[in-house]
């Protein structure tokens, strides 16, 4: 137990150093390691056992939590120079990772190996745009809405493979993401994966040479490149050919999005990603086929199991094909955390040394973070040992009746399929505080969709996606390959047919609001509890305890008070106000592709997080796609009870899915549509909402071009018991005279208008509102140069507070009887990787 303890004390020091806004200095660390010695003298006088207990709780805790800050240091060290920032470099570098075929160009982390001028990190991300930008709609999108096919590489470039060394002049920058509360942190994502630098191809890159076995790495992701070059062909116009390609070799980046929104509504994510049971059933596969071979097979007169145990044989070949296959497969938290169990499981055996599941969880994760610190910063770690705490304590809920005949063969097929739902049952009910936690949504059709997704994927849809690609390989072998591919996509599209279905369904899955962090460890506690063997009182009432976190109400404002979340969606907008029991939303973001805006990537799962399940109101304020190209997705996502816009809302959807390549088909509509114009007002919870412009309603959508879309923008002022605030759009200098002609008066929080543009917010316009808080959307280094300088000067010396979506991230603005407060997203969690 001791050594359990301490193996899992290091696991928890090394994920407390990364909810650190900073890291420790040397200073620190001794202050750290003198503490501990005067610790471990004071309890000397403690019985043995407890004293050991205290002791490796405390070193091996300290020994994870400095090894993982010198770690984090080192990496930190190694980022872009400040003089190369936004500048271009000329860059030899080695392809390091499986490139990701896009339409348009291909994506890809490489190792630099030399630099003009130097200070560029030795990992970055590089993107090769091949073709033209084909717009936010997208190019050859069929009537079916699917992508179009990888871009063609040019005359004379070869094929982007891992090993290959290239001589690039690269535009870098450092990594910079959006940052939403409860959102995915990019930012975190890329420190996690070693890459310090992002770049964009200038040019015409020269290739140098060619490195295949340049490292084990490098030879794996060579070998991953490989395997998809065979695959190809085969999958060509196969609706699911890319699920395929995932369960094969792990390369999920042509799955649809669409699909992937089925997979968590149905909660069968796990089943289309390579994980435990495939890495498991191969390895069982590959020991199994040992086994019997080496009971047959001799040498020179003597049997081979003679020399060595054909179980001890098995189980070495069972841990070589598992290695082989998980370096295929990507080498991600599963695939690591699947070797390491299965590499302790084959060395107890062979060394004939009981290990219960504790110590090989145990050991498996202190392994995992040994190797690795940064994947506790994956969603997959948690679900994936999670997952096999359930399944390993879930094997001692029952046992063999003693005194009972054996059951016939029937029978026996009975009893498995019912403990077979009943695990998959507890597996479900436990990962829901996970699931709750990371994706703010549990599946409720998870055991139904499973119960049948199961079989068809583990007994037939990846053995038949393996041998595909096995076949592929081998010359010769194409029609067998094609073959299996077919028979595996069929039975991959007979099951997605139901999948598909349940997803629709309403019930299919609910939205859990993010609860506070001590609601998230006592369900957590819970869950442990519950799974605890039986003699602990209660065990079972310990499920009771996951529910406060399921159920957690959001903290609303009060009658009177009103919350506006000004979201960080880059060079776009997007405000969410939140009343006593209301929901607004203004603005739905950019469309930056034809399956990526910000209605689907940012704005709904804020929505989720915050319990918000519908929305009162929305207000487009133009048809610019930076404030209306989330629409579609918003639509599809949240039911809407009124809209109000400058434009024709349903003619705009209708272009739009013209432009997506799928005529006719239009998201759910709101309720009731309006256009916006001066002098309409409402009042809910004691806030009364008000626009202020446009003056007139044209007929037509309002279409023209973009400076005409922006002074004819939906202007919205809320005033409630304390504080006013104005959401002004992409209005310029002329309607901000007219509003103050029309007596605007003092507001306290300004949206700025047109993101800080230098043709908005003139000195009148300020003079007039007399804001205190300022808020300006705008996009990191984006080409327009919001928010102008001069405007923030003039903002700031005006009294106000400027915030820039670009330095602080999502705003919070909250009005109540105590006062007005801002909080702003990187202020409030901040992380030691985050660019300052």
């Amino acid at each position: 137990m001791t050594g359990r303890m301490g193996l899992l004390a290091f696991v928890a020091a090394s994920g407390a150093v990364h909810g650190l806004p900073g890291l420790p200095g040397l200073a620190h660390g001794l202050a750290a390691v003198a503490l501990a010695v005067l610790l471990s003298l004071l309890v000397l006088g403690l019985p043995q056992r407890v004293r050991a207990g205290i002791w490796a709780l405390l070193w091996a805790g300290l020994a994870g939590f400095w090894l993982t800050v010198v770690r984090a240091d080192h990496r930190l060290a190694d980022a872009l120079a400040e003089h190369n920032e936004n500048k271009v470099s000329r860059v030899v570098l080695r392809v390091a990772g499986l490139p990701r075929l896009g339409p348009e160009g291909r994506q890809f982390q490489a190792q630099v190996l030399s630099s003009l001028p130097e200070g560029v990190p030795t990992r970055i991300q590089v993107s090769w745009p091949l073709a033209a930008w084909s717009g936010p709609y997208g190019r050859g999108r069929d009537a079916g809405g699917d992508a179009a096919p990888p871009a063609s590489l040019p005359d004379g470039v070869p094929d982007i493979a891992p090993g290959q060394v290239w001589r690039m002049a690269l535009s870098l920058k450092t990594p910079r993401g959006l940052r939403n509360p409860h959102a995915f942190d990019y930012e975190a994502y890329m420190f996690a994966q070693g890459v310090r630098a992002t770049g964009s191809v200038r040019g015409t890159p020269h290739y140098l040479r060619d490195e295949p076995w340049a490292s084990l790495p490098i030879a794996a992701q060579r070998a991953r490149h490989a395997v998809r070059a065979a695959m190809l062909p085969h999958l060509e116009g196969k609706r699911y050919g890319a699920v395929l390609l995932a369960l094969a070799i792990g390369d999920q980046a042509s799955v649809e999005p669409s699909d992937w929104t089925v997979f968590n509504r149905t909660g069968i994510t796990h089943l289309v990603s390579i994980s435990g049971s495939h890495i498991t059933m191969i390895a069982a596969l590959g020991g199994a086929l040992t086994y019997w071979l080496w009971r047959r097979l001799r040498w020179r007169g003597h049997a081979l199991a003679e020399r060595l145990p054909a179980q001890v044989a098995a189980a070495l070949a069972a841990l070589l094909v598992a290695w082989l296959y998980c370096l295929l497969a990507g080498w991600g938290v599963p695939a690591r955390r699947t070797f390491l169990m299965l590499a302790v499981m084959a060395g107890a055996y062979v060394l004939r040394l009981p290990v219960c599941a504790s110590r090989l969880l145990s050991l498996a994760a202190f392994a995992v973070v040994l190797m690795d610190p940064w994947a506790l910063l994956a969603s997959g770690f948690w679900l994936s040992f999670g997952a096999v705490y359930v399944l390993m304590t879930s094997s001692g809920w029952w046992g063999q009746p003693i005194g009972r005949a054996a059951p016939g063969r029937w029978r026996r097929a009975g009893i498995l399929l019912a403990r077979a739902t009943r695990l998959q049952l507890a597996v479900t009910a436990a990962l829901m505080p996970l699931l709750a936690l990371i994706f703010h949504e549990v599946s409720l059709a998870s055991p139904l969709a499973n119960a049948y997704a199961i079989p068809v994927i583990s007994l037939a849809v990846t053995p038949l996606a393996l041998l595909s690609a096995g076949a592929a390989v081998v010359p010769g072998l194409d029609a067998m390959a094609s073959g299996l591919a077919w028979l595996g996509h069929a039975a991959l599209e007979l099951m997605m047919a139901p999948t598909v279905w349940l997803s629709n369904w309403r019930a299919a899955s609910f939205t859990v609001a993010a609860a506070p962090w001590w609601l998230t460890a006592l369900a957590l506690s819970g869950l442990v509890a519950a799974m605890l063997p039986y003699g602990l009182p209660g065990r079972r009432l310990a499920w009771l305890l996951m529910m406060p976190a399921l159920c957690w109400p959001p903290k609303r404002p009060h009658e009177g008070e009103w919350t506006l979340h000004a979201l960080d969606v880059g060079q776009a907008g997007a405000i969410v106000i939140q009343t006593a029991r209301h929901a607004f939303l203004f603005d739905t973001g950019l469309r930056s592709g034809p399956d990526s805006d910000d209605g689907a990537r940012v704005i709904r799962p804020f929505l989720h997080a915050q319990g918000i399940v519908k929305l009162d109101t929305l207000i487009v304020s133009h048809a610019d796609i930076d404030h209306a190209g989330g629409l579609r997705s918003l639509l599809q996502a949240v039911p809407v009870q009124q809209s109000y816009s400058s434009f024709d809302l349903a003619g705009y959807l209708k272009r739009e899915a013209a432009l997506l390549g799928m005529p006719g088909q239009l998201p759910p509509l709101p309720l009731a549509m309006s256009p916006c114009q001066y002098g309409m007002t409402w009042h809910v919870d004691g806030v009364s909402f008000e626009f202020l412009w446009p003056l007139g309603n044209p007929d037509g959508p309002r279409a023209g071009n973009g400076s005409r879309r922006n002074a004819q923008a939906c202007v919205l002022r809320l005033r409630g018991e304390h504080h006013s605030a104005l959401l002004p759009a992409d209005i310029g200098a002329a309607q901000e005279a007219a509003l103050v002609d029309r007596g605007l008066g003092y507001v306290d929080v300004v949206l700025a208008p047109h993101h800080g543009s230098k043709s908005s917010s003139s000195p009148a316009f300020v003079n007039e509102t007399q804001a205190w808080h300022v808020v300006a959307q705008a996009g990191a280094w984006n080409r327009y140069g919001h928010p102008n300088s001069d405007v923030q000067s003039r903002w700031q010396r005006s009294g106000a507070a400027f915030w820039r979506s670009d330095w602080h991230g999502a705003v919070t603005v909250h009005s109540s009887a105590g006062g007005l407060r801002a909080t702003s997203a990187r202020q409030a969690s901040r992380r030691y990787w985050q660019t300052r």
